[in-house]
């Protein structure tokens, strides 16, 4: 089931993706469940917004896929890398990513399938974590590669407003075997990978996250992303696909 969250005629509105329409939903549904109103909208008529605004935190992961690793210049960690974003770094598709070029001069694209938490959870085990998930979304870990690079830690770097896209919808069914991740800009594809490739598993992630902090409902788990990363500039198109999810395109402008 995909889930969309919208804007239509002035509201803030949530509905299940069904043959080019909404079946608009009575409220959100990760703690009102799945009621409708008996409306139906038209996805032409709408204007999609990132499916979920994390009420706490985005918890990331890097260096997550060997071939990543590889390319960033070492080994993949034995336990998952992990750091935060701002929920304010949240955007969703068809919005602005802004380069903040009067700080960093080099701006770079990360393809990535997110974990959408939908309950609090606290030590979940590995084998109980689907318990915990309400869906799958895409995101983009943009990054200021340069600042990374010279700060020796990542928050700056990742942490930007517009920084962290997300979208186009939620997919509460997503077979983690068979979904790839594809980047493209301006059509061209930079990044392809399946999401079997991880090394630490979903179920995993969200053990180890699990236990160092409460995860809350609408909280996102970013699992990292595979190799060809590379830069983005003003004007650019950036396209990031997960099989099974969609497409989320967003532009980008300088500062």
């Amino acid at each position: 089931m995909k889930i969309a969250r919208f804007s239509h005629q002035d509201a803030i509105r949530y509905g299940i993706v069904d043959d080019g329409e909404l079946v608009v939903l009575a409220g959100d549904p990760m703690f009102a469940g799945f009621d409708t109103t008996g409306e139906r909208v038209p996805l032409s008529d709408v204007a999609l917004l990132a499916p979920v605004i994390p009420r706490s935190k985005v918890v990331c992961i890097g260096k997550n896929y060997h071939d990543h690793a590889a390319e960033m210049g070492g080994e993949a960690p034995a336990e998952p890398l992990m750091f935060l974003k701002p929920n304010t770094s949240v955007i969703g598709p068809g919005d602005v990513i802004v380069r903040p070029t009067s700080l960093s001069s080099h701006t770079d694209y990360e393809g990535e399938l997110a974990v959408v938490i939908g309950r609090i959870a606290k030590n979940v085990p590995a084998d109980k974590a689907s318990d915990y998930i309400f869906g799958y979304t895409v995101a983009n870990d943009v990054t200021a590669r340069d600042l990374q690079c010279s700060d020796g830690q990542w928050s700056r770097a990742k942490g930007f407003d517009t920084f962290c896209p997300v979208g186009p919808v939620i997919e509460t069914e997503l077979d983690l075997e068979t979904a790839a991740i594809t980047t493209r800009v301006n059509g061209e594809v930079r990044q392809q990978g399946p999401v079997s490739d991880m090394i630490h598993g979903v179920g995993a992630l969200v053990a180890y996250a699990s236990a160092v902090f409460t995860l809350l409902p609408g909280d996102l788990i970013l699992t990292g992303t595979p190799a060809g990363v590379g830069p983005f500039v003003a004007g650019d198109a950036v396209e990031v696909e997960v099989s099974g999810i969609g497409v989320l395109r967003n532009t980008a402008r300088d500062a």
